[in-house]
């Protein structure tokens, strides 16, 4: 399986979360020990900040969609989140319409307010529903469709791929991110504990994902090669690349509070799984008063490496 960074205490996905289906949806109950339930509104501050820090990293990705679509008119941004990235489409695209997805009306109203604030609300809309059945509202197919980490919160990521496709206009791009690289925040040895704790959580969050994916209505095991899935969907000229995210230590202020509520996120949700060292290990990064904290050690980075793959609808 390939990794999927800040899953669960995080997403899109970065930014991109996909409220999408099944468990987010269950009524927002958020997921603890074994549960894989998450609840987007409540993570909606989180979200935001994390794609704010990630703003980089997707400005990079924008810049190379921009040499690969020519002035696209509808961008559809699929589980959108509280739209920090679809407001940074408007931005990169400022001939186009944003319409932003979600299955979370309080984040799509952010989404709004965002976009109003910074003087995009003119040609921003959004689209509230369950993916995909949602898209089958759009006045008009997509020249340009960004599914940002939400397309593993669907169960059948096939079928997903196919609607998808069915709504872009011919000669229209999809562009999802998928997969990558596990996110890094902190050095192999902290000085206390055993050495290598982020590899153990990784593993720990491999199995939560593997249950996420698992736990949805419809789930279908997919290998995850997403050009053949793309392909079987129809489209063509897939392309692949994957954008970096590199800011070293000593960290910033807006990262040490990012790497702190993704390090409590993990110690809640994994609760009695999470071996007692290693808790205790993640309890004292977490002690503001610690000088083996995050909060004030000088070696606490964030690096992340996310993978986009795109591909063409054919004019027929």
């Amino acid at each position: 399986m390939a990794h999927h960074p800040h899953e669960p205490h995080g997403d899109q996905h970065t930014e991109g979360h996909g409220h999408v289906h099944g468990p987010t949806a269950d009524g927002h109950k958020h997921g603890h020990g074994h549960g894989t339930a998450i609840d987007w509104a409540e993570m909606a501050p989180h979200l935001e900040a994390q794609a704010e820090l990630f703003t980089p990293l997707y400005e990079r990705a924008l810049t190379w969609l921009g040499k690969e679509v020519t002035e696209p008119g509808l961008i559809v941004d699929v589980g959108s989140g509280p739209g920090v990235v679809s407001c940074l489409f408007a931005e990169t695209f400022p001939g186009a319409r944003v319409i932003a997805v979600d299955g979370s009306a309080p984040l799509l109203e952010r989404a709004r307010q965002r976009a109003d604030r910074l003087g995009y609300g003119d040609r921003f809309g959004t689209l509230a529903g369950e993916l995909p059945a949602a898209l089958g509202e759009l006045d008009y197919p997509a020249d340009l469709m960004w599914a940002g980490r939400s397309l593993h919160h669907l169960g059948d990521q096939r079928a997903a791929l196919a609607a998808f496709a069915e709504r872009l206009a011919p000669g229209g791009t999809l562009a999802i991110m998928e997969g990558g690289l596990p996110t890094r925040f902190l050095p192999r040895d902290l000085g206390f504990g055993r050495p290598g704790l982020e590899a153990r959580l990784d593993a720990l969050q491999e199995e939560w994902f593997a249950r996420m994916r698992a736990d949805l209505p419809g789930s279908v095991d997919e290998p995850e090669n997403w050009a053949a899935l793309l392909d079987a969907a129809g489209l063509k000229h897939t392309r692949t690349r994957s954008f970096l995210l590199d800011l070293p230590a000593p960290a910033s202020d807006r990262a040490r509070a990012y790497i702190t509520a993704s390090l409590a996120r993990l110690r809640d949700i994994y609760g009695d799984t999470l071996d007692p060292d290693d808790r205790a290990v993640v309890d004292r990064l977490l002690d503001p008063k610690d000088e083996a904290g995050v909060q004030r050690r000088a070696d606490v980075f964030v690096l992340a490496a996310h993978t986009v793959h795109t591909a063409v609808k054919p004019v027929r």
